[in-house]
């Protein structure tokens, strides 16, 4: 595990507390809000890759989460005429432990009114240069949509390749043990885009990847000029995924039926079936404004700001040391 030696450990909080401080100096300078919503809510994600984590708290008679992101909070803010506005959240997501991953972590997430997925990725790439620091001085630009960056590593079409032609590249790569395979077509591009494609992103650059198949979109809208795809891109840094964003999708009656398609999906695969978060939908349906939004794993950028190889590096309190 990490050496947690006094000295280091200073350095790593003073560290953590000028990057903090560098991200909020950002947001005030171009106007952005900051705000403030609930780590505990009524409603998980539906997202099957995501796990809530339930809360009982004495008292109250139902169950409560914690939450996996501010996102659909913050668009009840944006709904209510907030505005631009950031935030820099713990979070917690289960099922989540390694290298790059630990159940608890910082999210830095905001939205920007009228901005095209364009002018968003301007702004993330600005901010994570000036939080990377040396260390993005020669990290190129790099911008890809999802079908060139797996047709470079796989040599294959992700738009049109079917499960068989996804089983076969997964094999040849041995990226298949035991019985527990994908069953689904999404499933099988998910296990190449993190097990070899995204791993091969961003090496000396700072790469984002964009448009996304539209059975991807998650909470972003589709392309208006091409419905096959979804308005959603990601950012990748030496092989590590740092940042996830989206055109928000805006209406309530298209967000409501995904929710209920992830719910079918979740019951076919034994997991916890999610109440919709009813809240949310009403503010989409009261109108959400045209808006971007985006979030990042701050502690893996910190990774990549000081060198680090694990997250615990950059962690005080890895969740196995709480």
């Amino acid at each position: 595990m990490t050496d947690w030696r006094p000295g280091l450990a200073a350095q790593r909080l003073r560290t953590r507390a000028a990057l903090l401080a560098r991200v909020r100096k950002f947001f005030a300078a171009h106007g952005v809000l900051e705000v403030d919503t609930p780590i505990v809510v009524h409603a998980p994600v539906s997202d099957l890759h995501l796990h809530s984590a339930t809360v009982q708290i004495p008292g109250l008679a139902t169950p409560l989460y914690l939450h996996t992101s501010p996102e659909f909070a913050m668009k009840r803010l944006l709904a209510a005429g907030s505005g631009d506005i950031f935030q820099i959240c713990h979070v917690v997501r289960g099922a989540e432990s390694g290298r790059l991953h630990n159940p608890e972590f910082t999210l830095i997430e905001w939205y920007r009114l009228g901005f095209s997925l364009d002018r968003l990725m301007d702004e993330v790439e600005s901010l994570v240069r000036s939080l990377l620091g040396e260390a993005a001085a020669t990290h190129r630009r790099e911008r890809l949509s999802y079908r060139a960056a797996v047709l470079r590593e796989l040599a294959i079409d992700p738009l049109t390749a079917g499960e068989e032609t996804l089983a076969v590249i997964a094999r040849k790569l041995g990226f298949l043990t035991g019985d527990n395979h994908p069953s689904r077509r999404d499933e099988w591009l998910e296990l190449l885009m993190g097990a070899r494609v995204g791993p091969r992103l961003g090496r000396n650059a700072l790469t984002f990847v964009h448009d996304y198949p539209a059975s991807q979109a998650a909470l972003a809208r589709l392309d208006p000029k091409d419905r096959s795809v979804a308005e959603r891109f990601e950012l990748y840094c030496e092989g590590v995924e740092l940042a996830n964003g989206f055109h928000e999708l805006a209406s309530a009656d298209e967000q409501r039926a995904r929710f209920e398609t992830d719910n079918a999906e979740r019951r076919r695969s034994g997991l916890p079936v999610a109440p919709l978060d009813e809240r949310l939908l009403a503010a989409l349906a009261a109108g959400l404004p045209d808006c971007a939004g985006v979030a990042l794993g701050f502690d893996r950028t910190v990774m990549l700001a000081v060198g680090a190889q694990h997250i615990d590096e950059v962690l005080p309190f890895p969740t196995a040391r709480a």
